[in-house]
């Protein structure tokens, strides 16, 4: 496939969009017309940016720009409510983004049905966005790992995301109750500037307030860094999954080169705000990590943190070689981080049924939509 010459507006930042109205010699509110259509009204086209008149539509199309907006290829709808999306970029590759409502009922109609009612039985939703195509970390309990990393997603594309989600499900922050996490494909640290940009463009073009996104790294410790300096940013999950160094480095071989001193180093000096908290996230994988005396390490690995522990039962999927520990593992691990003062909560799984759980995004196209279980909603 030739490499498209088109130039996309999604991803620009307001001051990129009033240098490009002075090279069209327009006034600067053209601008902010712009910016509002691309990331408030979640314009798909120029032609629908009927703020802008015709003669800059036209002008914009024939100095080659477009919107570039990703769009939803196909959708596949869990039994509580979970919807992963594959989203398509306009080179054709895709991603996998998710959706899920909770609160009373806990399930939001989709509206794709004729006379279906989409009254809301939601109190807020969380959008989980992937920052590349594929993953490079190569976790070894995570589908995405085996697809490895195709390339970078740019900020246009990870905003272009949750604008799709956003319009498919009909709903726009910040009057509905939206959180973001960045905890699908790829390691966002890996992408810093083009996700930094994104939440950037999300808190002042979608509003989505930084307070109600939480990015996971599996521990980029020089970007860890970076990230406490920012002046817009989300709260910060590190993906623990190990207690000790010889385990860590077997289940997440990026620990070869930011050990757990160096990890717990970066934690202990991440400059928190008022009220915030740290979360490590840990994935439990039966009878590897999951003994008490696992648990008891964990609590020493993050004494002096203010934190909290998510466990992560693990999600099942083809190809991973752990399994799913049983309930009272997980409850026993919990017990013992929570008497030694750790809050620590037991993850949910959402859209397990539909691969949307943490750790299982893959590709929708390459696992059937006939498994049972699965609903495809288009």
């Amino acid at each position: 496939m030739a490499e498209s010459t088109e130039k996309y507006l999604l991803g620009l930042e307001r001051r990129d969009l009033v240098s490009l109205m002075d090279e069209f010699n327009e006034p600067s509110y053209r601008a902010q017309q712009l910016f509002e259509a691309l990331y408030r009204q979640r314009i798909g086209s120029l032609e629908e940016m009927s703020t802008l008149p015709a003669s800059l539509r036209g002008g914009l199309t024939e100095r080659g720009y477009g919107v570039g907006a990703p769009h939803s290829a196909s959708k596949f709808r869990s039994v509580d409510g979970t919807v992963r999306y594959l989203i398509a970029c306009t080179d054709g590759q895709t991603v996998e983004t998710v959706w899920m409502p909770e609160g009373d009922g806990g399930e939001a109609g989709d509206g794709t049905e004729a006379g279906e009612d989409t009254s809301r039985r939601w109190d807020r939703a969380t959008i989980c966005v992937s920052s590349q195509i594929g993953c490079a970390v190569d976790c070894q309990f995570c589908l995405t790992a085996m697809l490895g990393v195709k390339r970078n997603l740019t900020a246009g594309e990870i905003v272009g995301q949750v604008c799709a989600v956003l319009r498919d499900q009909g709903v726009s922050p910040p009057e509905d109750r939206i959180n973001l996490v960045f905890m699908g494909m790829g390691e966002p640290f890996l992408n810093y500037e083009n996700c930094m940009k994104a939440v950037r463009l999300l808190v002042e073009g979608v509003g989505i307030p930084a307070s109600r996104m939480t990015l996971s790294t599996a521990g980029i410790v020089p970007r860890i860094h970076d990230f406490g300096a920012e002046t817009v940013r989300p709260k910060l999950a590190i993906s623990l999954n190990a207690a000790n160094d010889e385990m860590r480095t077997r289940l997440m071989p990026i620990n070869r080169k930011w050990n757990l001193a160096l990890l717990l180093e970066a934690a202990r000096s991440f400059p928190l705000r008022s009220r915030e908290r740290l979360t490590f996230e840990y994935v439990l994988l039966a009878d590897v990590n999951d003994s008490s005396e696992h648990a008891r390490q964990v609590v020493e690995l993050v004494r002096g943190v203010r934190a909290k522990v998510n466990l992560i039962a693990l999600n099942p999927g083809p190809g991973i070689a752990f399994g799913t520990p049983q309930t009272d593992r997980v409850l026993a691990f919990q017990k013992i981080l929570v008497a030694a003062g750790v809050p620590t909560f037991i993850r949910r799984p959402r859209g397990r049924d539909i691969y949307a759980a943490c750790g299982q995004l893959k590709r929708t196209l390459e696992i059937s939509a006939t498994e049972p279980g699965m609903v495809q909603l288009g």
